[in-house]
């Protein structure tokens, strides 16, 4: 009796021996098809049995023989998924419209400010999985918001590119500082001991606290090297601002200019401060424009030093706080690398237009 069984004979040419070679090397590719280009390249030759290569790959026999047979008929094309039917849609173009329109156009009932998942779910019908997966889909967020706030400075844009120059290309023989203060830092004393972090834990403080007085962080910040000058004092009036100048006056060498780069507040306008800039000529001061204090270089080391030594601390006394600052200013500068500022003023004022696009298109 004849035997039943044929073998398929797998014949490669040059081109496709090195496209499986490759696709079997791959580490891109999903797993299951870089198996199946193995297969074919071990069933290659009229001696290798399915039984031999399922040995030597330690995969069943059947998956052999399917791919090997599939291979046969198809070629590299064979080899790739088939598209699988599934389950038909239970929520047709229509349903979808209208729950994106519910999203972006109202709010629900009862004064609430923006729609949850299941919100919408109760309200169009539709299970919360499924309005999740197409809120995901559209890229709707509907929890999250964003802050902004355009500047109503008529100099907005002279007083950008000159601050955005001074970071982009520094003027020689001259040193760019950033200068502003952090008032109202809290000596906050914690009402029981913080819980240290542990495995499986992070750290715990109790939400209440004692209040030990403030302090106001003046800071300049060296935009060539990174390194801050810091000073903490009672109050921020002019008089504090005035002598925190002095310091910096005293701290940069006599042969270079001072462009030093501030907001504008009031007492940094102040006549007196006006009248000691007046005697002094290598000091240049230039203004952000207003509500732009995002382009004080400044501000980021506040954030550094607010979220790594203020917010998280337990003081006793302002002078522990103080102290406290000073410690992380020194440890700061001894390692410390200058911000890198890339934006230029032309990209700031293309990303401004996108924006007043976005604010004309809601019709206010």
């Amino acid at each position: 009796m004849p035997n039943a069984h044929v073998r398929t004979e797998i014949t490669l040419t040059d081109e496709e021996r090195a496209e499986l070679t490759s696709m079997a090397r791959s580490r891109s590719l999903p797993a299951a098809l870089a198996l199946r280009a193995r297969v074919v390249l071990a069933c290659e030759g009229v001696d290798k049995s399915s039984t031999d290569v399922s040995h030597a790959l330690g995969i069943n026999r059947s998956t052999v023989t399917k791919w090997r047979t599939r291979y046969a008929r198809e070629r590299i094309t064979g080899l790739y998924d088939e598209l699988r039917p599934g389950r038909p849609r239970t929520v047709d173009d229509e349903r979808v419209a209208g729950l994106i329109n519910k999203t972006l156009h109202t709010k629900p009932a009862g004064g609430a400010t923006h729609w949850s998942t299941r919100g919408l779910a109760g309200e169009t019908g539709i299970s919360k999985t499924t309005v999740a997966r197409y809120l995901k889909a559209f890229q709707l967020k509907p929890h999250r918001v964003e802050s902004f706030k355009l500047s109503t400075d008529p100099l907005f844009i002279e007083k950008l590119r000159d601050v955005v120059g001074l970071y982009l290309n520094p003027p020689e023989n001259a040193l760019v500082l950033c200068v502003d203060e952090k008032s109202q830092c809290q000596a906050l004393e914690r009402t029981q001991p913080m819980l240290p972090m542990g495995l499986g834990y992070v750290e715990g403080v109790t939400h209440d606290y004692v209040r030990h007085g403030t302090t106001t962080l003046f800071a300049a910040l060296n935009v060539l090297n990174g390194t801050v000058l810091a000073s903490c004092k009672p109050r921020h009036r002019h008089q504090e601002f005035l002598a925190f100048l002095r310091e910096i006056d005293k701290s940069v060498p006599l042969e270079l200019d001072v462009h030093c780069i501030v907001d504008n507040y009031a007492s940094h306008k102040h006549p007196k401060v006006r009248a000691w800039l007046a005697q002094r000529p290598r000091w240049h001061m230039h203004f952000v424009p207003t509500y732009s204090s995002w382009l004080n270089q400044v501000e980021r080391f506040f954030g550094i030093i607010t979220d790594k030594a203020i917010r998280r601390g337990s003081f006793k006394s302002v002078k522990e706080l103080t102290n406290k600052i000073n410690a992380f200013v020194s440890h700061y500068n001894e390692n410390c690398k200058p911000f890198t500022w890339t934006a230029t003023a032309n990209s700031i004022l293309e990303k401004l237009t996108r924006l007043c696009g976005r604010i004309n298109g809601t019709g206010h």
